[in-house]
């Protein structure tokens, strides 16, 4: 049996440790899954002959645990700046009759994956595509 230890910058709750021990276990080879939301780590122990490293890292690239967890934040930049397409700006309004309220909306861009992946957070899809 040979281990496998990866930092997992995007596994940082618990539904993520239950999500990444079911791919990884469900891989031909996989033998035991210890995974870390506190420390971001997983180590797996696998069979060599069965499986490798490559496409271990291969599954959870796939499910977007090796990436930097980003969050994107306001310019602070008025409305037409020319930031390019990862700008996005908080617009606020404030209406009459409810006096001293001020809302705020924000328009984000979907690109068919949430900002970060987290287990059931996808896009909707309807009955004949899961097919």
């Amino acid at each position: 049996m040979a281990k496998l230890t990866l930092e997992l910058p995007t596994m940082y709750a618990d539904h993520h440790v239950i999500e990444v021990r079911r791919i990884l276990l469900a891989l031909p080879g996989v033998q035991d899954v210890y995974a870390s939301s506190a420390f971001r780590v997983v180590e797996v122990t696998y069979d060599p002959a069965k499986i490798n490293d490559q496409e271990i890292q291969a599954k959870l690239g796939e499910a977007g645990y090796l990436e930097e967890w980003s969050v994107l934040t306001e310019t602070g930049k008025a409305v037409g700046s020319g930031d390019g397409p990862n700008t996005f700006l908080r617009h606020t309004a404030v209406y009459e009759q409810v006096k001293h309220v001020v809302s705020f909306a924000q328009n984000v861009s979907y690109q068919g994956r949430p900002l970060w992946p987290c287990p059931g957070m996808g896009a909707i899809r309807d009955m004949d595509e899961e097919k």
